[in-house]
């Protein structure tokens, strides 16, 4: 339904259409040559937007562009009052453009020069107004000192905390975060409202804190300031204790005595209120409610339903979104505040008004002298806008009388305009929610009739078809047309002849009486243009004989007639096809084919199938086809070879006659068959001039023939012999023939594959494909080339040579050139072939594109923008606008960035100024700069610019471990994304329960960004979890990391110790598994993502030890087993001695052994034990330093260095059951080549 407003504005417009019938604006070509001469008034082509807000770090920019014929010039307002630009030193105009530049290096401030701005651009025909631009100056202001006493409130009470932020420009973004950096955890009971405030539908004991702090950020300065820290305490009745941490809400109330509640509004107050909101714009109402439990929110519209595909719920359903508001979503909003002990509603009036938007827009009007036209502007709104109209900047009712011109209502009407009322007319639709501005110039236009397509053009048309004679044209007033043939007057009475509105001359029926020469003539009151088109009436292309249906017995030969007749002057091509697919024919191809037929000799069952014959020449085609049905009936098969047959003897008699200028008839006596029929006869020549003694395929013939007709090329000396062939093979070639002369001609055809195009950027090489030695016709065959200068009309330059590449030196850069080539021999020249259009070199563009900027910054994509080059300045096409940019680094502190230098292309057209960058990594800083780039060069670069993308949601977490520590508790841990894309505020994980295919409710807990570890406690010992588990930033939550811990039973097959079951979604094999635990066992199965009980067998594998490959049991190596054998030895021969002199009376002295200390077994303490001393004992801990005095200095280094990293660990209790391991020396670190930390199992090995 259209509003009423609408319904009145399209009355009118259908009125002034209807009684202006007649005005038909000027359609100007955009032909380059109608272009450059065409006068116009100044149109603006680049703005800065109305409400312009700029940062006061950078300098000013306020843009404005134009273009016109002649080039307009600029001037400004500020304020409403000229503003002249030369007398600040501080701003500056750029050339050729409108753009105001203030700089601020030398001083100043920019507060100076906030204010309404507005441009004017101007030249002979008028004078073209940007809109009015409000420039101001973002401010991020600090906020207020103030003392705040602590909030007391009684729990369950309902509370506010008022962030009320500085009012900066524009407004912040305000969130609550505690002194940590860490946001304040928001759910049903505890949210921020629109204006920044933090509402709690009712306080609990453990919301008392000393750190609720509201934060305001800035996003032009990239600053947040913080507000002094509120301190909330919370009276409770009874004491709170870590145990109802577990219980929710609604459990909490009963086991903490707080009296139920109905519901309350705290936002918005009372039970009515009311909103309005702009056309388009977005509509936001909230609804937060106190009450004990707290309260749900559910929304309803009054009289009909919520605008399903545009309504958003927010901030747990109490805030209620609507995207891009119409007229039909005003009405009453109802939100109902709802808990077990009552409900309360609060009705919203929400009011839709419009600024002024487009009905029909006014667009720019060419006439011609004496010509009517009309300038419409409707535009509609709420209240309906008023409509008001300018010319030349100034409004119509002050400017110069003008009696070709009348405004009617919304629309100014023009009748017979003449030379010199061209003028920039403005139409300004405004009401109290904002204006349009629209530019439309009217451009008087007089200009003699000028050709615009190629003249003297050949026009080729079937007989009895539809002929068009084109002569495109351009003229103001716009010309008169008339055509002649052979000098006499078309009459055109609609039977035979048809003209068109735009020139062309219809032949509705092409006869071969109307070939001939065709005379164009435009002309108006400025002058007149002709041109001459020839057609020429083409007989049809047709199939007099068709291919029949034929049924062959398997092994012999069939042949398929097309006979065909054409126009002469047409060159034809005859094509085969079998079952709709080419048929190829040559030297090895089974098919062949002559002037009027395909034969197939020895038939098989794979040659059954359709085959269609096509003729076709450059203007039309005709096929037909027929059906090869193959019989298997082997007896009746004529070719089928007997048990002795042969190749066939070679042809013998060859006789030439009936000799002419391009063919000959030979005639031959087959030679013996040899017991097997011949299928095919191969014509072969030889030619004594190119090259001689080679012999060359001319031609093959069915077996049943032996005089057959040649076709020749001029200017050869031939002689022919002949092959034939059956199913054994081919026979020896013939004795040849005689030779035959043929005469020689004018070469038939010009040189194909003409080109040119410049090596260097002052020249163009032009090459070609030389003639076939066949199409020589002649001796002495060389080529004249000839160009000139497109659209120059200059005399044609030409060169004679018998090379295949000329090179046209001193050009101009990248200028196009008219080229064609002719061959000629000494009997005269052949026909020209078509004209090509070839370029000059390219040079180094020599501009690089201006004002590189960007807009729309997203997390990932960015809009660029830039001011386009001319495109003289490309020398060479156009390629692309080429920007090279980079990552710089991340906004994020401490992360490392690949700072590899990437391209993307712009290339839709010159004209081109904009673009978008996408697959950019969030919250990273980046610097740019462009390029244009013709075939062969990059022009200089742009300025460099820098931005940074917004905030994104993040990636995976690094890691992602789950600790079965016993059978009561599941450890989890995890570690910050490498990409965190923006600053980490917390992590989600979400787990349930699994069991096979049945997976049980989910469950929800959240972190803050310090905390990587998690403990959850186990119902039994039997219970699996499969845990999803996300990094938020402000964007949201970023990619989930999923794992699934293990059946306690699984533990007796994992003797790492870890007892974790890790998942890895991959979608083809092979598949690699990292990370695992060196010297532990694993199972191994494969199963469906999406259908889990479709799985594998369990494998069973063990992985390595840590140890290096290097180190090998002692005990094993052979040096270490003679050793000791040489030690026993010498032990025994020492006991053999002392035996022997003890049993000849040897003594010891007593005093010796009583000297001798006692054995450390043999000594013991006063209570009986014994005390077992060593040296190492004495010996300070590895990893200590002795001090210059001989004290022990304790070792810097943390248990850490004698542990598996960092898996120290604590038990419930506090105690420590992580296990030390040795620290190695240097010199055993240096001949261990892994590096990981030794295990107590390794350790073990590598002591034994």
């Amino acid at each position: 339904m259209w509003p009423q407003g609408q319904r009145a504005a399209l009355a009118v417009l259908s009125i002034i259409v209807l009684l202006w019938k007649k005005a038909a604006p000027i359609d100007v070509p955009l032909d380059p040559r109608i272009q450059q001469d065409l006068k116009q008034p100044p149109t603006i082509v680049k703005q800065s937007v109305k409400d312009y807000i700029v940062d006061p770090r950078d300098n000013i920019i306020i843009e404005c562009e134009a273009k016109g014929n002649p080039v307009p010039t600029f001037w400004w307002r500020r304020n409403g009052k000229f503003f002249n630009a030369e007398k600040d030193h501080r701003v500056s105009m750029r050339k050729r453009s409108g753009t105001l530049e203030i700089s601020f290096r030398n001083g100043g401030k920019p507060e100076e020069y906030e204010g309404e701005y507005q441009c004017f651009a101007l030249n002979d025909f008028g004078t073209a107004m940007s809109n009015k631009i409000l420039l101001r100056v973002s401010k991020s202001p600090l906020w207020p000192k103030e003392v705040l006493e602590p909030v007391v409130v009684a729990e369950g009470s309902s509370l506010i905390l008022p962030c009320n932020p500085p009012p900066g420009l524009p407004p912040p973004n305000t969130f609550w975060m505690n002194s940590a950096m860490t946001p304040i955890n928001q759910d049903k009971r505890v949210s921020m409202g629109l204006n920044g405030d933090l509402y709690f539908s009712n306080v609990l004991a453990r919301d008392s804190s000393t750190d609720y702090s509201c934060n305001a950020r800035f996003l032009f300065t990239h600053t947040i300031q913080q507000k002094n820290p509120f301190t909330l305490k919370v009276t409770t009745k009874e004491p709170y204790n870590d145990t109802q941490s577990s219980l929710n809400d609604t459990d909490l109330y009963g086991a903490r005595n707080i009296p139920e509640t109905a519901p309350s509004f705290l936002s918005p107050s009372g039970l009515h209120s009311s909103k309005m909101v702009l056309r388009g714009e977005e509509l936001l109402l909230e609804c937060i409610a106190a009450g004990v439990p707290t309260p749900g929110i559910k929304w309803f519209k009054k009289g009909g339903d919520l605008p399903e595909k545009k309504v958003k719920f927010e901030n747990f359903n109490k805030t209620l979104r609507i995207v891009s508001v119409s007229e039909e979503d005003s009405g009453d909003y109802v939100c109902m505040a709802s808990n077990k002990i009552g409900s309360i509603r609060h009705s919203i009036s929400v009011q839709v008004k419009a600024a002024p938007y487009w009905l029909h827009k006014p667009t720019n009007l060419v006439l011609a002298p004496g010509e009517n036209g009309q300038l419409v502007c409707l535009a509609s709104g709420n209240p309906k806008p008023t409509i008001e109209w300018l010319v030349n900047g100034e409004p119509i009712e002050s400017s110069l009388p003008n009696l070709s011109r009348e405004v009617v209502g919304d629309a100014i009407i023009f009748n017979s305009v003449h030379i010199g009322a061209s003028a920039v007319y403005q139409c300004n639709a405004s009401n109290e929610h904002g204006y349009l501005l629209v530019n439309a110039f009217v451009s008087i236009l007089d200009m003699p009739p000028r050709l615009l397509g190629p003249k003297n053009q050949l026009i080729k048309v079937i007989e009895n078809h539809q002929a068009f004679l084109d002569c495109p044209f351009f003229g103001s007033p716009y010309p008169d047309v008339r055509w002649f043939k052979n000098g006499l007057g078309i009459v055109l009475d609609g039977v035979k002849y048809r003209l068109h509105n735009n020139g062309t001359l219809e032949i509705k029926r092409a006869r071969p009486e109307d070939q001939g020469t065709y005379t164009f003539v435009a002309s108006n009151i400025l002058g007149k243009a002709e041109d001459q088109v020839r057609l020429e009436v083409k007989e049809p292309t047709r199939i007099v004989r068709i291919p029949e249906h034929q049924s062959a017995n398997r092994g012999s030969l069939v042949r398929f007639e097309c006979r065909i007749k054409h126009d002469p002057t047409l060159p034809v091509t005859v094509s085969w096809l079998k079952d709709d697919k080419p048929l190829h024919f040559g030297w090895m191809s089974k098919y062949k084919k002559d002037e009027e037929s395909m034969s197939i000799p020895n038939v098989n069952s794979d040659d059954e199938g359709t085959y269609t014959c096509t003729v076709s020449t450059e203007l039309d085609q005709d096929s037909a086809s027929a059906r090869l049905t193959v019989l298997e009936d082997d007896s009746l098969s004529p070719s089928k070879p007997s048990a002795f047959a042969d190749r066939p003897d070679p042809p013998q008699d060859l006789e030439l006659s009936d000799l002419s200028a391009r063919s000959v008839r030979l005639t031959w006596v087959p030679g013996n068959e040899n017991n097997s029929p011949v299928t095919e006869f191969l014509v072969q020549f030889e030619e004594d001039r190119w090259k001689p003694g080679e012999w060359q395929n001319l031609s093959s013939y069915a077996g049943n023939q032996n005089s057959v007709n040649l076709q020749l090329s001029p200017f050869v000396n031939y002689q022919f012999r002949v092959i034939a062939t059956n199913n054994v093979g081919q026979s020896r070639p013939s004795r040849p023939s005689a030779r035959y002369q043929t005469s020689g001609t004018p070469p038939d055809v010009a040189p194909s594959g003409l080109k040119g195009w410049g090596t260097r950027k002052n020249n163009m090489e032009i090459t070609w494909q030389p003639l076939l030695d066949t199409q020589r016709n002649g001796p002495e065959l060389r080529y004249v080339v000839s160009w000139r200068r497109k659209d120059h009309e200059e005399e044609w330059n030409n060169v004679t040579t018998t090379s295949t590449k000329h090179v046209v030196s001193d050009t101009e850069t990248y200028v196009p050139y008219e080229i064609k080539i002719q061959a000629v021999n000494d009997f005269g020249r052949g026909p020209e072939s078509n004209v090509v259009i070839g370029y000059s070199g390219e040079d180094k563009p020599s501009a690089a594109p201006a004002d590189l900027r960007v807009s729309k910054v997203d997390s990932t994509k960015v809009n660029v923008h830039w001011v386009t080059i001319e495109p003289s300045s490309i020398h060479g096409e156009f390629k692309e606008y080429r920007l090279y940019y980079r990552r710089e680094a991340s906004l994020v502190r401490g992360v490392k960035v690949n700072k590899e230098k990437k391209t993307k292309g712009f290339y839709s057209d010159v004209s081109q100024n904009t673009g978008i960058l996408t697959d950019l990594i969030p919250y990273s800083k980046y610097s740019m700069y462009m390029v244009v780039a013709n075939n062969k060069f990059e022009g200089p670069h742009s300025k460099t610019v820098e931005f940074e993308t917004k905030e994104g949601v993040p990636g995976a977490p690094k890691f992602f471990k789950i600790v079965q520590r016993n059978t009561e508790t599941i450890h989890l841990e995890w570690d910050k994304p490498l990409e965190p894309n923006g600053i980490l505020i917390g992590y989600t994980l979400k787990y349930n329960t699994v069991n096979g295919t049945q997976v049980g409710s989910q469950q929800v807990q959240s972190f803050f960004a310090n905390e990587t570890e998690h403990t959850i406690r186990l119902p039994d010992r039997f219970t699996r979890y499969k845990f999803y588990l996300s990094a938020r930033t402000q964007v949201g939550s970023g990619e989930v990391y999923a794992e699934e811990s293990p059946h306690f039973a699984n533990e007796d097959f994992i003797t790492s110790g870890n007892g974790s079951v890790k998942s890895v979604i991959k979608h083809q094999p092979p598949i690699k598994l990292a990370g695992l635990i060196a010297g532990a066992k694993y199972r191994l199965r494969v199963y469906s993502h999406e259908q889990p009980s479709i799985t594998s067998e369990y494998v069973t594998f063990e992985t390595s030890g840590a140890y290096s490959k290097d180190q090998v049991d002692i005990a094993t190596q052979g040096w270490f087993i003679g050793l000791m054998c040489a030690i026993a030895l010498l032990v025994l021969i020492l006991l053999i001695v002392c035996f022997i002199k003890r049993s000849r009376g040897g003594k010891y002295p007593v005093r010796d052994k009583k000297d001798l200390p006692l054995d450390p077994v043999d000594q013991k303490d006063q209570d009986g034990s014994f005390d077992y001393h060593s040296d190492e004992d004495n010996k300070p801990l590895q990893g200590s330093q002795t001090s210059l005095d001989g004290n022990v200095k304790e070792s810097d280094d943390s248990l850490v260095d004698y542990g598996e990293g960092g898996d120290g660990q604590f038990n419930e209790d506090g105690s420590f059951i992580g296990q030390y391991t040795v620290k190695k020396d240097k010199e055993e670190t240096e001949g261990n080549e892994s590096s990981e930390a030794t295990s107590p199992v390794n350790a073990i090995y590598s002591l034994a």
